[in-house]
């Protein structure tokens, strides 16, 4: 059965490869070293980063880190993607079965001062380098069909509004569009799902959970990048065989959230018994 659903007449395996890899963009930092340092026991890892340094040092910390191969790439820059990508792959006899997109930028930009280089540059990384890699990955001979699935890092920015961050929120809502389109053209040989994290807490991020108004809107305090890697790892492997199209949501509750009016919580204190209330009460 589980052959079955992999199996695609639109693309059917053309020759034959060596080993196949799980590609992980934005390897040097954040989310994607967590998610290469997860996956390194039991896979073999192409690791993108627009640093060198940075990514030779993540690889370090994996387990096995010569059987993991390198990608120096600013996605940015979108000319060239899938053409590097093709020879990567012919150079080394390797396919590409997983692909995790976890490249981000964001920044914050008013509508009334906002810049289209600010503008094109989240949307590369975040969106369009991700479609040029995609679109050599389905290519017959490129990846032979060795690819299984997809993995985008979105953003519960894309379902809570928040001022300044329009651009990035308006990325990330593009990210999980194009994840369930793919989804359903890229079925059954490919699955294809979003995770979509809150705020993790990162050196990044640490001025936030600083703010003790902040955290309380995360009913299960505060998230590690281990808790998203640990969602990537369940989407790219045979567990997940029967989930596509779905937007995965990992942010500790803050999503559902609606906190509480100050005057409503004083109210709530007062009525400490089951007592009917009226909608003024409530």
């Amino acid at each position: 059965m589980a052959a079955d659903l992999r199996r695609n007449p639109l693309y059917p395996e053309t020759g034959r490869m060596g080993e196949t890899c799980t590609l992980i963009t934005g390897a040097s930092s954040g989310f994607g070293r967590s998610i290469a340092q997860k996956l390194a026991p039991s896979r073999k890892l192409i690791l993108v980063g627009r640093n060198a340094e940075k990514l030779e040092a993540v690889r370090s910390t994996c387990e096995a880190p010569e059987r993991h191969f390198l990608w120096v790439r600013d996605l940015s820059r979108l000319d060239g993607i899938g053409e590097e990508l093709a020879s990567l792959l012919a150079a080394k006899d390797i396919g590409i079965d997983h692909f995790i997109h976890s490249a981000g930028v964001t920044g914050i930009q008013l509508a009334r001062a906002t810049e289209i280089a600010f503008v094109t540059r989240i949307f590369n990384v975040n969106l369009f380098s991700a479609m040029e890699i995609i679109r050599s990955l389905v290519q017959k001979r490129t990846n032979k069909g060795a690819l299984r699935s997809i993995t985008f890092i979105s953003s519960i920015a894309s379902r809570v509004g928040a001022s300044g961050y329009s651009v990035y929120a308006a990325s990330k809502g593009a990210v999980n569009a194009l994840s369930l389109s793919l989804a359903v053209e890229l079925a059954p040989a490919v699955r294809v799902n979003a995770v979509l994290p809150g705020i993790i807490q990162t050196e990044m991020t640490k001025e936030y959970f600083a703010n003790s108004d902040f955290v309380a809107l995360y009913p299960l305090g505060f998230g590690r990048p281990e808790d998203i890697a640990n969602a990537v790892e369940f989407l790219s492997s045979d567990c997940a065989r029967w989930i596509t199209g779905q937007e995965i949501v990992v942010d500790g509750g803050r999503s559902v959230f609606s906190p509480v009016p100050s005057e409503c919580a004083a109210d709530r204190i007062a009525f400490k018994d089951d007592s009917p209330r009226t909608p003024r009460q409530l």
